[in-house]
């Protein structure tokens, strides 16, 4: 072979090499027996850079304990209640089939709407459409039930019959679904997309672990979502029969974490927040919990763990991890104000709030990969009586939303060289 050919060999090698060696984190594992879906290679940044990027997500200071090994959620998100603070996250803006989470953000459209002592009779058109294998709490045509019957029935038994009742007493199934993405909109929940508004499986019905912890954020500061989120058991009316006393049967909260199970101990200091689970979610779960004066916030998405009540499991990991965590890592977002608080405190010196991105099905929203904070605070409690039933003491939320920009500038002047990132 001549000088000049292989030196052109030499050259192409050189080349190619770069193509042949260089596979994206992401990419597939040669092993064709792992099927489990991989995130997006690019997701949303709202919140903080780190949280666009695929994997595991955290910055452990001096003294901090590593993360549970025993997690398998697809997606996952452990953030401080009160401050907004991201501890850490495993493809926190990955868009998922919610299940009953998404309950979350139709409590938090529509429950301010509508007194609890308003009585509403149940028409067959409220129960119409609901889908096959529904949770149900056990609502009957022609019976009458008051709004604060109906939200327990969502909140402890996420029935999809109270759901479609209450949806029906909204205008209908098209101006909920309408209403409650507009809301996810103003809370900036980008990942988000509602079809159906009780969480049933639907083509592109997606959220994230980002936004279901944004939204249960949103709804605890509301003291009847507080109230309901936080029951552990209720009765409920039976059917009303001539000439006899109605009836009522107790119905349970579907939180493991705050009832307990067989296989699962209630979680000390628990005060909600909701669960789901269907064929194409699977599991998902966010919960709200108090430790020593701090309130930390969990959301698991989808574990694939063969565990028992997996989706519980790694969620009290991931909480006793936070409390254990907590003031020993530097946070690696933060969870974002609603579009109002920002656009009303936003600094004269700071970039005005972008238009808000369309809801897609398929995909999430690109944000700016720098988002701030507007300036606005809300402080708000839960009456220690219903903890008292749930092992807790005084629970308090405490929403302060950072000056605008000033807690980024805070962080980016800081660098901490002893954090991994």
């Amino acid at each position: 072979m001549s000088a000049s050919k292989k030196t052109a060999l030499a050259v192409a090698a050189a080349l190619l090499l770069p193509l042949v060696t260089a596979v994206p984190a992401h990419a597939e594992p040669k092993d064709a027996k792992d099927k489990q879906p991989r995130p997006p290679a690019a997701m949303s940044s709202l919140g903080g850079a780190l949280l666009g990027v695929p994997g595991t997500q955290v910055r452990l200071g001096p003294g901090a304990p590593v993360l549970p090994k025993e997690l398998s959620g697809r997606s996952w998100v452990v953030a401080d209640a009160e401050n907004g603070d991201i501890l850490a996250s495993h493809n926190a803006h990955w868009p998922l089939a919610p299940a009953s989470t998404l309950k979350m953000l139709f409590a938090d459209t529509v429950l301010p709407k509508f007194p609890k002592t308003q009585k509403h009779l149940v028409t067959t058109e409220d129960l119409a459409g609901m889908g096959v294998g529904s949770s149900l709490v056990g609502i009957k045509e022609k019976q009458t039930y008051s709004v604060h019957d109906l939200w327990l029935g969502v909140f402890l038994r996420s029935g999809n019959d109270a759901v479609h009742v209450l949806t029906g007493m909204n205008g209908g199934v098209r101006q909920t679904v309408k209403e409650m993405n507009d809301h996810a909109a103003e809370l900036q929940a980008l990942d988000t997309h509602v079809v159906s508004p009780d969480g049933y499986d639907a083509p592109g019905q997606v959220s994230s672990a980002y936004d279901l912890t944004l939204i249960a954020r949103n709804g605890m500061q509301k003291a009847d979502f507080r109230e309901y989120a936080a029951t552990p058991r209720a009765a409920f009316p039976g059917e009303q029969k001539p000439g006899k006393k109605r009836e009522t049967f107790e119905i349970q909260n579907t939180n493991r974490l705050l009832t307990g199970d067989l296989s699962v101990a209630p979680y000390q200091g628990i005060a909600g927040v909701k669960n789901g689970n269907t064929t194409h979610a699977g599991a998902t779960f966010t919960g709200v919990a108090e430790r020593n004066g701090r309130v930390l916030l969990v959301t698991v998405m989808n574990p694939s763990s063969k565990e028992q009540h997996a989706v519980y499991r790694e969620a009290a990991r991931l909480l006793d991890w936070g409390f254990a965590a907590s003031g020993k890592v530097t946070p690696v977002g933060e969870l974002v104000p609603p579009r109002s608080a920002r656009t009303a405190t936003t600094a004269p010196d700071e970039p005005a709030a972008p238009a808000p991105g369309k809801n897609a099905p398929e995909g999430t929203v690109r944000a700016a990969a720098a988002e701030h904070s507007g300036g606005m605070g809300i402080a708000l409690g839960i009456a220690g009586g219903v903890l008292v039933l749930l092992a807790g003491g005084v629970f308090l939320v405490n929403r302060r939303w950072p000056l605008a920009g000033a807690a980024g500038r805070r962080r980016r002047a800081q660098p901490d060289p002893d954090v991994n990132p």
